[in-house]
């Protein structure tokens, strides 16, 4: 049987043949506690939560600032630089072996792009429409996961860091004030002292030299046999640099 063919269509006159309302959606009291309009009522309740909590920012940070370190020195070797608190597990896992030197990029690449990129892919791996963490495995197992290693790594970098020394190498102390051109510091500079005790006396693998309150005759014993982490012997210039040296360093403040 052909279409249409012994077919016979009846229309109805009261209802139009084209649709030529415009597509108004339908008023939102007649969704009761479900929906509202988007402007003002959405709108101003964001602008409202927004306002609250940047005020309570704005508090935390005068009540609270950013604790502030010394201008950083690229010759003070002994500093270890930390990342803010949310790349301390990136910071924990480039310590491993497996993930540090020859290894480096796994640490840094690798192992979390495949983390990233395995959250990205949850989604789509798993779409069951239940809303209960319990009966969705596949997606619950993977924020687990994830929120356990970076809970344990922000940890073992909190606990295994040496925050005191941390604090004092990067306290703020008052400059040297000295003249760059003297004869000590020429003699200085041309030494192996600035190597460990900084270009301005700052400090760094050796101790800071402004207001030791040692003498020069102290300073020159000091130099010859040693003191603390300062081996003896490190001296290899003249007795009369160590003396012009010596003295210059007593009247650092």
């Amino acid at each position: 049987m052909q279409r249409g063919k012994g077919m016979k269509f009846v229309g109805d006159s009261r209802i139009k043949a084209e649709n030529k309302m415009p597509n108004v959606p339908k008023d939102y009291s007649e969704y009761p506690g479900k929906t509202e309009a988007f402007w003002p009522n959405f709108l101003l309740k964001e602008w409202m939560v927004g306002a609250v909590f940047l005020i309570g920012y704005l508090i935390l940070t005068v009540a609270h600032p950013s604790p502030l370190e010394r201008q950083a020195d690229p010759t003070d070797t002994m500093y270890t630089p930390v990342p803010d608190w949310y790349f301390l597990s990136m910071y924990q896992l480039l310590k491993y072996e497996f993930a540090s030197g020859p290894w480096n990029i796994v640490g840094a690449i690798i192992m979390p792009g495949l983390a990233i990129g395995a959250l990205m892919l949850v989604p789509f791996m798993d779409t069951s429409k239940e809303r209960k963490p319990i009966k969705r495995p596949l997606p619950t197992a993977f924020m687990l996961l994830a929120f356990a290693a970076l809970f344990y790594l922000t940890w073992e970098s909190v606990v295994n860091h040496d925050w005191e020394k941390q604090k004092a190498l990067g306290a703020i102390v008052e400059e040297v004030q000295f003249d760059p051109n003297s004869e000590g510091y020429q003699i200085y500079a041309e030494s192996s002292c600035i190597g460990c005790h900084g270009d301005a006396f700052q400090g760094g693998l050796g101790k800071p030299l402004a207001n030791t309150g040692l003498a020069a005759e102290e300073i020159e014993t000091i130099v010859h046999d040693g003191v603390g982490d300062m081996p003896a012997g490190t001296w290899t210039g003249s007795d009369e640099d160590l003396k012009v040296l010596a003295e210059f360093l007593a009247e650092l403040k």
